[in-house]
């Protein structure tokens, strides 16, 4: 454990897994303007080295927490962590006077569907997005006698952090489902710099503008097979077996609303160099 006595606006929670590296690799590029961010880990070296059970007074003061820790896989038993972590969120949020707390929900909450908004029934096909959605109900039950706005973030994929990331790393050939549309799956995504933006531009509002499910994503979805070609990478294709799902793809009004201008990158070819650009060795 690192003593962090510095106050900072942000504290960002398991900044040591795949989004968290990716997220501070975009600060350093891009900065975080007037706001002040600290990352917590259980690893050294990425600011603040912190696990559950420590003292709670080795956390900052801050104004906004931001919940990056949980599960991506495993099974059900391994991925109802993330359903369990909401009261160590909470917790966290508490010791550090914090007025916001963002807990990271999922696109996968939905289930599959097109241009879903987010008072969509969520249908979640599989054990992960069924875990996110317990998430939802956790933070759904939590007291708001202490002034915290909590605010579920429905992310969509990341470009670096996501199922199809090993694959942009590599030299290909990459895998990829084909439908009977003749293309690959249809998801929405997030260049990381994007997603960076909008976590300052939440962190920045009033508590009380803040609402209780966000999506989070592109405002139009891209096809798989794009950002693999964006990446100069040839495709294998394989038949979609039957339990593949075509397209998960997510409505952004309301963050439109909220934050115009935040989302920079629109198409396959700019989230990818948007991402390729933090791949690159400095």
């Amino acid at each position: 454990m690192t003593q962090f006595p510095q106050a900072a606006d942000i504290l960002l929670t398991g900044a040591g897994g795949r989004l968290g590296r990716l997220l501070r690799r975009a600060v350093a590029r891009d900065g975080t303007g007037p706001l002040r961010l600290a990352f917590q880990s259980r690893r050294p070296g990425t600011g603040l080295t912190w696990a559950p059970g420590d003292p709670l007074s080795a956390l900052p003061r801050c104004e906004t927490v931001v919940a990056l820790w949980g599960r991506t896989g495993g099974d059900a038993a391994a991925l109802a962590e993330n359903g369990a972590l909401v009261a160590f969120s909470h917790a966290v949020a508490l010791a550090c006077g914090a007025r916001r707390l963002f807990h990271l929900s999922s696109a996968a909450v939905y289930g599959p569907g097109r241009r879903m908004d987010e008072t969509t029934q969520p249908q979640p096909a599989a054990e992960y997005g069924r875990s996110k959605l317990a998430l939802e109900a956790e933070v759904a039950g939590l007291p708001r006698t202490d002034r915290i706005a909590h605010c579920c973030l429905r992310l969509a994929n990341v470009v670096g952090a996501d199922s199809l990331a090993p694959g942009l790393r590599g030299a290909g050939p990459v895998a990829m489902d084909r439908f009977k549309d003749g293309g690959g799956p249809i998801r929405s995504y997030i260049a990381p710099g994007d997603l960076l933006r909008v976590l300052l531009g939440l962190a920045d509002l009033p508590p009380d503008r803040l609402p209780g499910t966000l999506n989070v994503a592109a405002p139009a979805p891209v096809r798989m097979e794009d950002l693999v070609a964006a990446r100069g990478l040839d495709l294998d294709w394989r038949p979609a077996p039957p339990t593949a799902t075509h397209e998960v793809s997510l409505d952004t009004a309301r963050l439109s609303k909220i934050l115009p201008g935040a989302i920079r990158h629109e198409t396959a070819e700019g989230m990818v160099a948007d991402w390729a650009a933090l791949e690159a060795p400095a």
